[in-house]
């Protein structure tokens, strides 16, 4: 069991610079041939925000009750680690099969490769939580210890999508359909978590339905950013929660490492 658990983030490890060189590699070829460049990694979010903003602020004129803050921040808060959690779910998925070239070499670990997607996302979320900082300031609110919060959350986020990515990326490999229901997934998923809306004030009177919306583990994330940016909670004030996320993540992580190492010496003949 234990060699289970630490056998692929040794890999990683051993292999750090090549994964830092990938990663950067990835990110800068995603967006390869056009004007703009990595640009765009940044302005498609970017406008998504936007969308959302006029939709549910302006058309839907939705607010944030006793929050006392703009539907904008609350927004924002939200959708910075979703966005992180959509694009390093979907690229590390297709870690394997975007990289087969690198699969068949018989020299190559091919267990540092989800992780690669994973970090090219990564550098999209830093800009986005810095993006986020300068618009708190720009409506009155600098930052304080509370931010801090965000490197834990941030890890937490990392390890329970790389635990995820293990297991996704190897059964994609024989099974390609999954691509298509993990993108189905996250369409429902972004409205279950919530994020465009407040569970505390929509669902109140229906306390069961909200645990059982909290058993969603980027719920915990996502209510932590906001905890960081507006409540000012700390993390430790949730035990039980908090608990029951890494508990999750630990079963989470396990599983994919040991998918994972079940199936690799199957990839190349596949791909």
């Amino acid at each position: 069991m234990l060699k289970t658990i630490f056998s692929l983030p040794l890999d990683v490890y051993r292999n750090r610079r090549l994964v830092a060189k990938l990663a950067k590699n990835d990110f800068k070829t995603k967006y390869a041939g056009s004007y703009l460049g990595t640009i765009w990694a940044f302005i498609q979010p970017v406008v998504t925000v936007l969308v959302y903003w006029f939709v549910f602020s302006v058309g839907f004129r939705s607010g944030t009750g006793d929050l006392g803050v703009p539907f904008v921040l609350y927004l924002v808060a939200g959708i910075i680690p979703w966005f992180f959690f959509q694009e390093a779910l979907t690229g590390g998925t297709n870690a394997l099969i975007q990289y087969d070239y690198l699969v068949k070499k018989v020299v190559f670990n091919i267990s540092v490769l989800p992780v690669v997607k994973m970090l090219s996302a990564l550098f999209v979320h830093i800009f986005f939580i810095v993006f986020t900082m300068i618009l708190y300031v720009c409506y009155g609110r600098f930052p304080d210890l509370y931010y801090l919060q965000l490197i834990y959350y941030s890890a937490c986020l990392f390890l329970l999508v790389l635990g995820l990515c293990y297991a996704t990326s190897a059964v994609v490999v024989f099974f390609r359909d999954l691509t298509q229901i993990i993108n189905i997934g996250l369409q429902v998923g972004i409205w279950l978590t919530p994020i465009m809306w407040i569970a505390e004030t929509s669902l109140k009177g229906h306390e069961v339905l909200q645990k059982v919306l909290q058993l969603n583990p980027v719920y915990y994330i996502v209510s932590g950013y906001r905890d960081a940016f507006i409540m000012k909670n700390w993390f430790w004030e949730r035990p039980l929660w908090t608990v029951y996320f890494w508990i999750f993540t630990v079963l989470c992580f396990v599983f994919g490492n040991w998918v994972f190492q079940r199936l690799r010496v199957h990839f190349a003949d596949i791909l």
